[in-house]
């Protein structure tokens, strides 16, 4: 991805965590990732990390304390991290959920898919994407 600015995944299940961590490194994408385990702890690090924002964030919907709705609602009102583009990466299928999110202002949403080789080439969509978009500095 551009400018080896970091990305932000949102994940609370350590599988799916690894397989991103895996498909990244198989995709020969370096930037560096950052994991936090739900919305709270997003926040937290986007806050505290304010002059270095993530080029992307990838966010899991389902997930304790804080899920990726009220993530996503909290973050799109904030000045500073409204701009960042997220990419909703879940395994839900439910057409509420794909119409919540982008009335959040998603980017994108991908289901995962179970198959490793499909959940790389859902990775590899995402790398294309956001290696071709234009992201605001």
């Amino acid at each position: 991805m551009k400018n080896n600015r970091t990305i932000l995944l949102v994940e609370d299940d350590q599988v799916d965590m690894m397989s991103v961590k895996r498909a990244l490194k198989d995709l020969k994408v370096t930037n560096p990732l950052v994991h936090v385990e739900n919305g709270e702890e997003a926040l937290e690090y986007l806050k505290a990390h304010e002059s270095d924002q993530p080029a992307i964030i990838l966010l899991d919907l389902n997930m304790p304390k804080m899920n990726g709705h009220e993530f996503l609602t909290i973050a799109k009102k904030d000045d500073i991290l409204k701009s960042i583009p997220v990419i909703v990466l879940t395994t839900s299928q439910g057409e509420l959920d794909k119409i919540q999110s982008f009335n959040l202002g998603v980017a994108g949403y991908m289901i995962k898919p179970v198959d490793y080789q499909q959940f790389v080439e859902v990775m590899r969509t995402i790398k294309l994407y956001w290696t071709l978009s234009e992201l605001p500095r």
